[in-house]
């Protein structure tokens, strides 16, 4: 069996998933949480059972991981008999910077260069070497590879990717767009096609990840030729706390306005802002909708504005493609808002797209919501960042 253990290391987290690449099947998966704090737990859920909360200490990554290797090994709600079952170790690692055009075999060398990006990562990077680090470290001599989510959008022409800034700060600092979620938009780049029965390589293709953090990708032939996040994931489209676009110049001006330092301004951008600032409400759009129906015009407005700006970036990325011919909506948003893909979709007569309202309503799994006639396809298809890991993971290993 080639089963393969997928790690998401965040700084204070630790997600997981056991899966079963003969069958595809996850076999088990799990989130540690509150490493190095006080009152950290592991909850695990193995397949078709209920989820497990364990109260276990976690000083940190590799207390986690040890609680991890428990849980999956156990004899009443473990999955496997041992870790020898375990095959490779799948990573998701935030930044390749542009040294990394793929998903590579991790070594000393891979290691230094994933060093030399936390400048650009500074809180997701050390956590990702933290989590790679420690696997090594328990699981000594089982393969290791690293998924980069910058990776997919390297394909970006220089034009699309850099800023109109002095070309020392380029070349000398990296300041450039990256792009993230490209775990995600690589599986909708190849999982569309398949589920429409069409050439990937003769396909003009926006793909909406729509979640608390937000993007969208303008896929042609297979490449990602434009996205909306940049440096950092804190560009581009409106998000659950978020900012997105915003003139630079406002940035100075909150900082003497609120009498914020550059660091509480960032924070203020990141985690203060976007929905949850613009509505006063929430960052949940469930919660939104529901202030909304009840008459909250903020939470009305901050839904608006969501769908404007994802309706904007659609529009200047059919443009990039020249056309357009499928539409794709994924993410905790994009899968599950109906509402929000109808206010996107509307107005969009211009290039073509026709929606289905019966279908757009229908919940779950890979579907169409276009009507048969409309010269646009839009699809909501259920994102899997995990599988598209494990799935690099097993090729990557040689397994």
């Amino acid at each position: 069996m080639k089963n393969v253990l997928i790690i998401n290391a965040g700084s204070s987290s630790l997600k997981y998933q056991v899966v079963d690449m003969d069958t595809g099947k996850v076999l088990a998966k799990g989130l540690a949480e509150r490493i190095g704090l006080d009152h950290s737990d592991l909850v695990h859920q193995p397949a078709g059972g209920e989820k497990i909360t364990i109260e276990v200490p976690m000083k940190n990554h590799g207390d986690a991981l040890q609680a991890v290797i428990s849980a999956i090994t156990d004899k009443d709600h473990g999955v496997l008999p041992d870790m020898s079952s375990i095959k490779a170790v799948g990573h998701r690692v935030l930044h390749g910077g542009e040294t990394f055009r793929e998903s590579v075999l991790i070594d000393d060398q891979v290691l230094d260069h994933i060093r030399e990006f936390i400048p650009l990562g500074p809180l997701h990077v050390p956590a990702n070497l933290k989590g790679i680090e420690t696997t090594m470290e328990l699981m000594p001599g089982v393969p290791n590879v690293a998924v980069f989510d910058t990776a997919f959008h390297q394909t970006m022409p220089d034009y699309a990717y850099l800023y109109a800034l002095p070309m020392d700060v380029y070349k000398e600092h990296g300041v450039r767009r990256y792009g993230f979620h490209g775990t995600s938009h690589r599986y909708l780049s190849i999982e569309v096609p398949k589920m429409l029965g069409l050439d990937p390589k003769h396909l003009k293709l926006i793909t909406c990840h729509l979640g608390n953090g937000s993007s969208i990708a303008a896929i042609k032939d297979g490449r990602c030729l434009d996205t909306s996040m940049g440096l950092t994931p804190l560009e581009g489209l409106a998000m659950g706390t978020r900012s997105g676009d915003i003139d630079p110049a406002a940035i100075t001006f909150l900082m003497d306005k609120l009498d914020m330092t550059a660091e509480e301004t960032i924070d203020y951008l990141n985690k203060q802002s976007g929905m949850l600032g613009l509505s006063g409400v929430s960052s949940d759009f469930r919660d939104l909708w529901e202030a909304a129906d009840a008459g909250n015009e903020q939470a009305r407005l901050a839904l608006h504005l969501f769908s404007y700006r994802v309706k904007k970036y659609i529009g200047a990325y059919a443009a990039v493609l020249d056309g357009l011919d499928v539409l794709c909506f994924a993410g905790g948003v994009g899968e599950n808002d109906e509402l929000v893909r109808k206010e996107i979709c509307e107005h969009m007569n211009y290039l073509g797209i026709e929606l289905d309202e019966e279908a757009n309503r229908k919940r779950g799994g890979e579907r169409i919501i276009s009507k048969p006639d409309s010269k646009v396809t839009v699809v909501v298809v259920p994102t899997d960042e995990e599988m598209m890991i494990a799935r690099d993971t097993v090729e990557v290993a040689g397994l």
